[in-house]
């Protein structure tokens, strides 16, 4: 199978103070090959971009409604008339409050859900054949399986 990504670069807001916020430029990425995932990177002038992996279906949700616990949460609101989805992250090395434009977020979303729609992850990935191979019967396993004592009874019988 075709390795398959979907891409976008866009610009976020990395949120430090309810007065103060800089601009972080990020891409998110979306892979066939790993269909419940979403990647973002994060471009934070530093050697190395800081990458965060979650769940599609959280990114997906937080569109529409707040949704998740733990290290990742999103929201949607509106700053200032306009539609961003929030994402807080929260690491070891600290947490992090980002404004993603609602618009872009979704048309890209929309994109990854065209090249695997919701439901249909788990066959990307071949389970279901890797599965039925592992478990097909095989020569060696129809040695094992046929009976090594034939049964007496058919021969007693007089």
């Amino acid at each position: 199978m075709k390795e398959t990504v979907v891409e976008r670069e866009l610009e976020l807001t990395l949120i430090l103070s309810p007065e103060h916020s800089i601009p972080v430029a990020a891409r998110l990425t979306y892979r066939g090959a790993d269909p419940y995932a979403v990647h973002i990177g994060f471009h934070i002038h530093s050697e190395h971009p800081v990458h965060w992996t979650f769940a599609r279906e959280l990114l997906v949700e937080g569109v529409f409604r707040p949704c998740g616990h733990g290290d990742v949460r999103v929201w949607p609101t509106k700053v200032a008339g306009r539609g961003v989805v929030l994402i807080a992250l929260s690491a070891p090395d600290g947490d992090a409050l980002l404004e993603a434009p609602a618009a872009q977020v979704s048309a890209w979303l929309e994109r990854t859900l065209r090249l695997v729609p919701p439901g249909t992850e788990g066959q990307q990935l071949g389970l279901d054949d890797g599965l039925a191979e592992l478990l097909a019967p095989t020569p060696v396993d129809e040695l094992w399986l046929r009976d090594p004592w034939p049964s007496d009874e058919s021969q007693d019988r007089e």
